[in-house]
Parts: structure tokens; C-alpha cells; sequence
């Protein structure tokens, strides 16, 4: 029989025998917990934004609810990152790095690709009327507006500033060109009622592309789409221009504008401004200052300080030229009442205050020249929209275009030219005909012919005459 100190060692032995088995024990199964929250955390790392988050489970509730906890922050960062925080759009690097990725798989599978460089117009007049909190508004507004309207294939994001780009894949110049026109027309009729001001802002765009049969280069495209725009601003403004490498064995050769020949059309259109302003300055020319003659120390005044802020001079123009006309609506107010020494009553007081609003009016009606520029650039769409520049078909061709469309056929179809003879008046009828539907628009085709049964005599234009209640 053991003694006691034999018992007493064994004892011993089982003891440490127990808390060995036990921490190997513990040792393993911690191990293993350790290996299954690494496995998780590796999946949380690689996976975060685009799982599912309830995927991530584990039997531990508190450790499962951490995880989730975890997942959500990282998810927040990750969008935080690449997110605008004004507008909400994608910010300046996310975007490069999807065109990035655009461009790669253009690149990879010939597709073809678009960007557009697209520019809220007179963005710092918004900042400098209603302060910064109203531009960053319209800022909102826009961003919003691009957003609702873009396919769901594109990209949209802030470039910086009032600057934005569209990533369109799987679309040539010609579909990003109608996308980015369609926007324009968007933001231009969806004004932003803010504090009970209402804010109207508008849009101008470049647009590039190609596919990946010529190696497309992001830097490259974004470099065209900038000129593109430039240009686009060049003509005025809310407008969308393309980029389109010189081709001439296209059957339409799309370039941009000669540099030459668009310093020929700005002269052309400077002297068109000055003879509306020499015919309204002459109308004010023997006006006293207080009866809205055009005070040329006002002029001198608001140019010199337009210059010292750093604007543009076509800013500086059109403000010395509003000094100018500023008191203009007074025109259509009594002498009686501008020179009136005594008190002014209620009504003559209600129609001094009025003389801002017929000045807009009258300088509305000047500004025809202006609002004629996009009946100019629209006269060559047709009606089923294989047409030029912008492919526009049926009534999203301005009225004006598709009637001087028809004006500008029939003409040239009666007149001689050096590469065809002249038709006559019933051919060139039947040909306008033939082509309703197609190139023109149907029922103005229809006008046409009732208007003219016989031809058209030659004849001077004269001006509209002032009609009644105008």
C-alpha cells in the first residue's frame, strides 16, 4: 500500500496534469477562434461596400455586433473618400480613377468611350449677387439635376469648382454630344427658387471620345473635352461644343472652329452689338441724366472698378454698357412726372419704380441678335434627326431653325449655283415635299406651300411693325 508521500505526488501529478490539459485545451480552441475572426477581418478588409453586411456573423453576439459596427464605419469612410461633400457627387479622384478604368476596358474591348467637361456659366455673378451660401445652392441644384438626368450607365461627378464631368461608356462624340445637350436644355429651364428669389443659371460643355481601335489616353481626352469647352464658351455660352479631330474624308467635316475664322465672327458679332447700342444711346442722346439719358460718367465709373475686381472685358463691356442704359425704361415714363418738383403721389410714385422693369423689357427685345444664335445653330438638324451639329430631331429642334431650314432650301433649290442649275418653282415644291418627315418638318412644309402657291417674289425684309398693345 502507498505511503501518504507517494498519494500526496500523485496527486500532484494528476493536478498539473489537469491545468496542462486544460491550457492546451483553452490554447486550441483560442487559436482557433483567433484564426476564424482573422479569416473574418480579412473578408471585412477585401469586401467592405460591396457585401452584404450581414454576411459577417459570429456565434460571440457582442464580437458579431462589433464587427457590423466596424463594417459600417469603414463603408462610411470609403464613400466619405471619394464623395463630394457638397454636392454629394463623386469627387475629383474618384472620377479620374473610373475614367481610369474606362479607359482601360475601352482600350481592352475597342469600345468606344465619351467624357464631357461641362461648366455652370457666370458662376462668380451668383457668388457676387446673392453671396456664397446661394451659390453653393445652385451648386446642389445643378449637381442634383445632372444626376436625375444622366443614364445610369454614366458618371457623373465634381470636378472642381463649378466644374463637372460625365464618364460616358459605350458612347461615341455624337451620343455624348445629345446627352450633354439634353443637359444644358435641363438646367436652363429648371430655375432655383431660393428665399423667394428665383435663380437661373446655365451650362456649357465640351465633349470628347473615341473607342479603344485608337488607344484612347484619359489625359488626352480630358485635354479635348477642356478645348472643347473653351469653345463652347467662346460662342457665347450656354452652349455644348464637340471635339472632333480633323477629317476630311468625312461626309460632314466636324472640326473646331478655325482660330482665324473666330476672330473674324467675334468682330462680326462686336459690331452687331455696337449698332444695338449706338441705336438705343441715340434714342437717349438728348435725355437729361435724371430723364434717363446715358450718363458716360456712370459708364467711365463701373468700367474702371469692373477692371480693378479682375473681370473679364466682356464682363467689362456688358457692364459699361448697362451703365449706360440703366435708367432706359424712364423712355416710357411722363416728363411730367420726372420733372416734377413737387412730392410725388402714390401712382406717379408706383410708376417711377416701374421704369427698371420696362428698361429689361425693352433691352429683351434688343437682345434679338443673342436669342438668334441658337435658331443659327440649329438650321441644319432634320427633323428625323440625322442632322448637324447636334442631331436634335422633331420639336427639339427650335421653330425657328426647322422654318429657316425650308427658307434655305427652297432658296437654294431656285437659285443657280456654281455646281447645279436652278429648279423651278413647282419642282422645288414637290422636293420639299418628298423630303417632310425626314429633313423638314411636315406641317411648316405644308405652311410653305399654302403661302406660296405661285413662288416667292424677292423683296427687302422690312422691320415688324410695332403692334398694338405690345
Amino acid at each position: 500500500m502507498p505511503s501518504t508521500g507517494e498519494l500526496l505526488v500523485g496527486l500532484a501529478l494528476l493536478i498539473v496534469g489537469a491545468i496542462v490539459g486544460a491550457l492546451a485545451f483553452s490554447l486550441v480552441v483560442g487559436r482557433h477562434r483567433a484564426r476564424r475572426v482573422a479569416r473574418l477581418a480579412d473578408r471585412l478588409a477585401k469586401a467592405t461596400g460591396s457585401e452584404d453586411l450581414g454576411t459577417f456573423r459570429y456565434p460571440d453576439r457582442e464580437l458579431s455586433s462589433a464587427l457590423g459596427r466596424l463594417t459600417e464605419r469603414i463603408a462610411a469612410v470609403e464613400a466619405m473618400a471619394r464623395s463630394d461633400l457638397l454636392t454629394h457627387l463623386l469627387n475629383r479622384q474618384a472620377c479620374l480613377e473610373t475614367l481610369a478604368d474606362e479607359v482601360g476596358r475601352t482600350n481592352r474591348y475597342q469600345r468606344p468611350l465619351a467624357v464631357a467637361l461641362i461648366d455652370i456659366d457666370h458662376f462668380k455673378r451668383v457668388n457676387d449677387s446673392h453671396g456664397h451660401a446661394a451659390g453653393d445652392a445652385v451648386l446642389r441644384h445643378v449637381a442634383e439635376l445632372l444626376r436625375a438626368n444622366v443614364r445610369t450607365a454614366d458618371v457623373i461627378g465634381r470636378y472642381g469648382g463649378e466644374e463637372f464631368i460625365l464618364v460616358m461608356p459605350e458612347t461615341d462624340v455624337d451620343g455624348g454630344l445629345a446627352s450633354a445637350e439634353n443637359l444644358r436644355r435641363v438646367i436652363a429651364r429648371s430655375a432655383l427658387q431660393l428665399d423667394g428669389l428665383s435663380i437661373s443659371v446655365t451650362l456649357s460643355a465640351g465633349v470628347a471620345g473615341g473607342s479603344g481601335a485608337t488607344s484612347l489616353d484619359g489625359e488626352t481626352l480630358l485635354r479635348q473635352a477642356d478645348i472643347a469647352l473653351y469653345n463652347a464658351k467662346a460662342q457665347g455660352r450656354d452652349h455644348v461644343e464637340p471635339y472632333y479631330p480633323p477629317n476630311d474624308a468625312a461626309a460632314v467635316v466636324r472640326a473646331t472652329i478655325d482660330p482665324a475664322a473666330r476672330s473674324q465672327a467675334a468682330l462680326l458679332g462686336q459690331a452687331a452689338f455696337d449698332a444695338s447700342n449706338r441705336q438705343l444711346l441715340q434714342a437717349l442722346a438728348d435725355r437729361p441724366g435724371w430723364g434717363g439719358g446715358a450718363s458716360q460718367l456712370i459708364a467711365a465709373v463701373a468700367q474702371d472698378v469692373a477692371r480693378a475686381v479682375g473681370l473679364p472685358e466682356g464682363d467689362v463691356d456688358r457692364i459699361r454698357t448697362a451703365s449706360l442704359l440703366h435708367d432706359l425704361g424712364k423712355l416710357a415714363i411722363p416728363d411730367t412726372i420726372l420733372s416734377k418738383p413737387a412730392p410725388l403721389t402714390s401712382d406717379e410714385w408706383r410708376t417711377i419704380v416701374e421704369h427698371p422693369k420696362i428698361g429689361q423689357v425693352v433691352l429683351e427685345q434688343a437682345g434679338a441678335i443673342r436669342d438668334a444664335a441658337a435658331i443659327v445653330l440649329h438650321h441644319h438638324e432634320w427633323f428625323d434627326g440625322r442632322g448637324y451639329p447636334h442631331g436634335l430631331a422633331g420639336g427639339e429642334i427650335p421653330l425657328g431653325s426647322r422654318i429657316v431650314a425650308i427658307a434655305d432650301a427652297y432658296e437654294a433649290m431656285i437659285s443657280d449655283r456654281p455646281y447645279k442649275g436652278r429648279m423651278s418653282h413647282a419642282d422645288a415644291i414637290a422636293e420639299l415635299h418628298r423630303n417632310a418627315g425626314s429633313q423638314f418638318d411636315p406641317a411648316l412644309v405644308l405652311v410653305f406651300a399654302d403661302l406660296f402657291p405661285r413662288g416667292v417674289e424677292p423683296r427687302v425684309v422690312a422691320a415688324s411693325a410695332t403692334r398694338r398693345g405690345a
